[in-house]
């Protein structure tokens, strides 16, 4: 998937993926990450 020039929010579940590992996914996809949050969805 081509992201570049997109912005991305990465929302990320503590006992699922992480937002980290969504950020990470889509910086290497060209994306531009605005927000990088893991919650505890409980």
């Amino acid at each position: 998937m081509q992201l570049k020039g997109k912005r991305v929010i990465a929302l990320g579940e503590r006992d699922g993926v992480q937002g980290t590992a969504i950020a990470n996914c889509a910086r290497s996809s060209g994306a531009e990450v605005v927000l990088e949050m893991t919650h505890c969805f409980v």
